[in-house]
């Protein structure tokens, strides 16, 4: 299944999380990141839920992660 993998959609949150070693934490906003309204897991469909998760999955199978130092 393809995903809309838009800037602050499911599957970017989740690649986001991922990539800055936050914990799994389904969300998403409805526009751009920290600019709209954030969808809580408790909101979110099942095929969201599947979109976040993949998106994390995705990006800790790529080993790429934000280096701090």
């Amino acid at each position: 299944m393809e995903y809309d993998k838009r800037h602050g959609g499911p599957y970017d949150r989740g690649s986001a999380d991922a990539y800055y070693r936050r914990p799994y934490n389904p969300h998403y906003f409805k526009g751009p990141s920290y600019q709209s309204d954030i969808v809580e897991k408790t909101d979110m469909t099942e095929e969201e839920i599947a979109a976040y998760s993949l998106g994390f999955a995705d990006q800790i199978n790529s080993g790429e992660f934000k280096g701090w130092g």
